[in-house]
């Protein structure tokens, strides 16, 4: 497959001066200029859990990864309503949800392979600042688990079931609550226009991203999980 979009120079980090259009569509039906284009990893480094790979806008993909095929999911859903119905096929048990005064409801994903390696996404422009974070938006009138659900598809292109509660996390202008979860289908090449790359990254290497504070809070709770001794 050719791509559009440059290869850059810097290991999954933007080129010099490389401009392109996403591929998908903003919410307005508007193209996105994507300013500084991200760098694609080779195809060999999704099959070694000890690497990071990443992937941009409709590029190269391995036809499965630990059993899960990735494949374009061709009918998601298009209404609120069909993702609580979707979300429910794998709720999860978890504590109150009790934002404080002035914060908004939000809700993230994070998404873990069987070999241990996490997906990561890297915002369009880094909006937001973020260079690279976890998929999460604000709950606009979902549930926090269908908003969850949402944002791994929105922005990873992912379809996931949720599999726990992990952490809730103060942001400069939401509370957020992390579920962890799976992927079950979907491709991370049909990520929506709010990412520019995807990325999965060995749990390992978290640590060494340059991730925003509350992201390494995310982090902290992913590694307290893993090491219940602590």
């Amino acid at each position: 497959m050719t791509s559009k979009f440059s290869s850059g120079i810097s290991k999954y980090g933007f080129s010099k001066g490389v401009a392109c259009v996403h591929p998908q569509l903003d919410d307005d039906g508007k193209q996105v200029t994507i300013l500084r284009s991200s760098t694609p990893s080779s195809l060999s480094t999704w099959s070694d859990p000890d690497c990071s790979a990443a992937v941009i806008p409709d590029g190269d993909m391995p036809f499965v990864l630990n059993g899960v095929p990735f494949q374009t999911w061709k009918d998601p859903p298009s209404r609120a309503q069909d993702w609580e119905v979707l979300a429910q096929a794998s709720t999860v048990d978890e504590p109150a949800f009790d934002p404080p005064e002035g914060l908004a409801s939000a809700a993230g994903v994070v998404i873990q392979e069987p070999d241990g390696r996490i997906w990561l996404v890297c915002p369009t422009n880094q909006f937001g600042g973020y260079e690279i974070t976890f998929p999460k938006g604000r709950t606009d009138g979902k549930s926090l688990q269908a908003t969850a659900v949402t944002e791994a598809f929105e922005e990873c292109g992912l379809r996931v079931r949720l599999l726990r509660h992990l952490v809730d996390v103060k942001r400069s202008t939401t509370y957020t609550r992390y579920y962890l979860a799976e992927r079950v289908g979907g491709t991370p090449a049909a990520m929506g226009w709010e990412s520019q790359c995807v990325l999965l990254t060995p749990r390992s290497l978290l640590g060494t991203l340059r991730l925003l504070t509350p992201d390494t809070s995310v982090v902290q709770a992913l590694t307290t999980l893993s090491n219940p001794q602590h």
